[in-house]
């Protein structure tokens, strides 16, 4: 899933402002599966209230595993889970440093 915007040729503004629409609701319910609650973890995110935290799954896949590794030895994971932590931690990531 693209999640970057991009303006092609030859593409009309309607396909444009369904693709971008499609987009952000889609990273708007993949977001939603990362839960912070100050009794869970610490207040760490963690993915859909359960506790494996957002951190253990990016360390898994720094760490070399794949996303099927991950998923079968968590079967209560699911494919979007992953993609959920990689996407939160992007947006975490994602803010201007302001030069004194």
């Amino acid at each position: 899933m693209a999640t970057g915007i991009r303006c092609t040729r030859g593409r009309s503004n309607a396909t444009f402002l369904t693709t971008l629409t499609v987009a952000v609701v889609t990273e708007t319910a993949l977001l939603q599966r990362i839960t912070v609650r100050p009794e869970q973890c610490g207040g760490r995110p963690c993915v859909r209230g359960l506790r494996v935290r957002v951190i253990d799954v990016l360390e898994l896949l720094a760490a070399g595993e794949s996303h099927e590794q991950i998923l079968a030895d968590f079967p209560y994971l699911e494919a979007d889970d992953i993609t959920a932590c990689l996407l939160y931690a992007a947006r975490r990531l994602d803010h201007p440093n302001v030069a004194a």
